[in-house]
């Protein structure tokens, strides 16, 4: 795909999408355990912190270093465009990079939003955006087509001066809905996160409830449109407290002791315990046989009525391919609902990269909202395509969803989806 067209496409999907942005999480709050796309064999560094985050990693790839063709307007012979540090050299940069992982966030406009503070206790704060929406078009009994908003967010993060072995962030959700008011739903991110010990990360604040995998995974690298039912029932939400995160070659683990309290609807209705652990056999392997992980986890406490949601996982990648699978079982769940329901269900997916920007995934995901009733299973059969146009900083995603539920019509659903990290 040639310069021109990015441009073109870039501003396409802003303006068509209500020009609305949105917010990604920091490395913290990523999924401790999402698979990872493992670089090229023989990959080599380049010679220089391309990127200006202090070191030279895999992550100075995103920078396409070549000088034929670099600068888009280059034809117009405006200096402007040629000039380092100016806006639309940065601008142009942001468009021109070359993307070759997507398990992490890269910001467009990183370059433009981040901000060094020479005095004062913040050595450097970036601020963010991300939109995420997609239209769907339902053939059931009555064809119809519904825009939905799924990703509003907007804000910040930074660190605080290398002494304190801080990061900070305060992300605001824009996203409109109908389950909670407008303040409730407005802080979804606001901690603090020390890296004073070694492997470890504690986290204070209000940040995502690791509640499962895929439920406790950033929106940004769920590989569908949607959630699986069981990650869009359980999870899929904040909590505030404080979280330990620690991670070593052959585990890692995610335990945290929180307010059951969920949207800052009430004050501490009572405690809750979140734990997830991973087992990683192939970690000592440089990825030679590539990443396996085989996982579980509780979700368990007491608000009004108690609730146990207990989860396991297993999942390896390969280069280009991966594949996973995750149960999860509930005695009652403290989602966006609050129920006292036994119910389970669980999912696999495949995956396979046929080019580095170009993904094909299949998902089986079968739900059972009510274990104490019989004929009410809800099956989905989803088939998709995920065209990074600029790594997950610019995301396309088309699906298809065929819903077998035994209480209800079958329905067909085509949808596509935008991503855009700001």
């Amino acid at each position: 795909m040639n310069t021109l067209f990015k441009v073109g496409l870039f501003l396409l999907l802003i303006f068509t999408s209500q020009t609305a942005f949105a917010a990604a999480d920091l490395s913290v709050e990523k999924n401790i355990i999402e698979p990872e796309i493992l670089l090229p064999e023989n990959t080599e560094l380049p010679l220089r912190d391309l990127n200006n985050d202090g070191v030279i990693d895999d992550k100075d790839l995103l920078i396409d270093t070549s000088e034929e063709n670099f600068f888009m307007f280059e034809h117009l012979g405006d200096p402007i465009f040629r000039e380092e540090g100016s806006l639309a050299h940065k601008i142009n940069k942001a468009l021109k990079a070359q993307v070759t992982r997507t398990d992490y966030s890269n910001y467009l406009l990183k370059d433009i939003l981040t901000w060094d503070i020479e005095k004062g206790p913040i050595d450097r704060i970036q601020f963010y955006g991300k939109y995420r929406g997609n239209m769907s078009f339902n053939f059931d009994t009555d064809y119809s087509t519904e825009y939905d908003i799924t990703s509003i967010d907007v804000g910040m993060m930074g660190q605080f001066n290398p002494e304190y072995k801080t990061d900070f962030k305060l992300q605001f959700k824009l996203t409109p809905t109908n389950e909670v008011s407008f303040f409730q739903n407005l802080i979804s991110d606001a901690y603090l996160v020390n890296h004073a010990i070694p492997h470890h990360q504690i986290m204070v604040g209000n940040s995502r409830n690791q509640v499962g995998v895929e439920g406790g995974m950033s929106t940004t690298y769920v590989p569908f449109v949607l959630r699986s039912q069981i990650a869009r029932t359980f999870a899929n939400t904040r909590a505030f407290g404080l979280r330990v995160i620690g991670n070593y070659s052959l585990v890692d683990y995610s335990l945290a002791a929180n307010s059951s309290d969920r949207f800052f609807k009430e004050f501490f209705p009572g405690a809750e315990f979140t734990g997830w652990v991973n087992f990683k056999p192939l970690g000592m392997t440089d990825g030679k046989y590539g990443k396996l992980v085989v996982g579980g986890g509780l979700n368990a406490g007491k608000r009004h009525n108690n609730y146990t949601v207990a989860g396991a996982y297993i999942g390896y990648n390969y280069k280009d391919f991966m594949i996973n699978a995750e149960y999860s079982t509930a005695d009652g769940y403290n989602a966006r609902v609050l129920t006292t329901d036994r119910a389970e269900g669980f999912y696999t997916t495949i995956g396979y990269k046929l080019t580095p920007k170009l993904q094909l995934v299949a998902r089986y995901d079968q739900f059972d909202p009510n274990k104490d009733m019989s004929g009410d299973l809800r099956r989905e059969y989803s088939a998709g395509i995920n065209y990074f146009v600029i790594g997950q900083g610019m995301r396309i995603l088309l699906n298809y969803v065929y819903c077998d539920n035994q209480t209800l019509e079958d329905s067909h659903r085509l949808i596509l989806g935008t991503q855009i990290l700001l």
